[in-house]
């Protein structure tokens, strides 16, 4: 797998405006690519709204951003093919009726999907199967998650995992697409302080190889770049602004995340 480089990200009076009110509104930022930055606030603060937004799947409705460039509102698109997901609760969860080896192969195939066919069927077959191989090993490492250590290795459920390992195995699924910026929701729930402070060294080393990494928490440590979220007004919930005009639905943002 590529290291690749990550996305600077900019915002100047970011804000969404959903039916029931601002999910956030008034966001500042400039991070440089390769930066580790926290969305922090209370649950219905509108963090995972600016999580969406950010990374392409959500359109804006006041100021702009900036992600490697490409300016937000307007190139949703552009945004969505350098950023990817990590897990998202009702829009890019693992499928709890797999197997980790198969909810792995499951990503590589769609990401493989979104390379495109022609380049893809001109390679030999075993040499397709050796490099998907290949990225998914990189990706598992990259990840910090030992199959061998499960379980059943990588038979295991993805049902039975604990929750610090389906973190690392969906992150290890979204840089399978060697993206300039990764964002997760909710890092620090249901998880203890060890596994919290596990969960950031994660994040930090993964940013240290050169991906910009936008994580949503309750509680951020120090040393990271921090975006707070409050709830002046009623914000707005996450499936309405989904299911508006203006934006992808939960199924089109897995696509084009590149995750199953």
């Amino acid at each position: 797998m590529d290291s690749p480089h990550g996305a600077a990200v900019k915002a100047e009076n970011f804000g969404l405006k959903g039916p029931r009110g601002w999910a956030f509104r008034g966001v500042g930022l400039d991070a440089e690519p390769g930066a580790l930055i926290a969305v922090e606030g209370p649950s219905g603060s509108g963090r995972t709204c600016l999580l969406l937004a950010l990374t392409g799947r959500m359109k804006a409705t006041e100021g702009h951003a900036e992600i490697a460039g490409h300016r937000l509102p307007k190139h949703l698109t552009a945004v969505r093919r350098i950023a990817a997901l990590g897990p998202v609760t009702g829009v890019n969860e693992l499928d709890q009726s797999l197997t980790v080896a198969e909810q792995l192969r499951e990503g590589a195939l769609l990401q493989r999907r979104y390379e495109g066919p022609v380049r893809a069927l001109l390679r030999p077959r075993g040499e397709r199967r050796a490099g998907t191989q290949a990225r998914i090993d990189a990706a598992l490492t990259a990840a910090g998650l030992d199959l061998a250590q499960l379980p059943k290795g990588p038979r295991t459920s993805v049902r039975d995992l604990e929750r610090l390992e389906a973190v690392r195995l969906s992150v290890a699924i979204a840089l399978l697409g060697s993206p300039r910026l990764l964002a997760l929701d909710d890092l620090d729930l249901k998880l203890s302080d060890a596994e919290r402070a596990a969960a950031w060294t994660l994040l930090r080393s993964i940013a240290a190889r050169g991906t910009t990494v936008l994580a949503v928490c309750s509680d951020a440590p120090d040393d990271v770049t921090v975006l707070h979220t409050g709830a002046a007004e009623p914000a707005a919930h996450t499936e309405d602004i989904e299911d508006s005009e203006d934006t992808k639905g939960a199924d089109d943002a897995l696509a084009e995340a590149g995750r199953a």
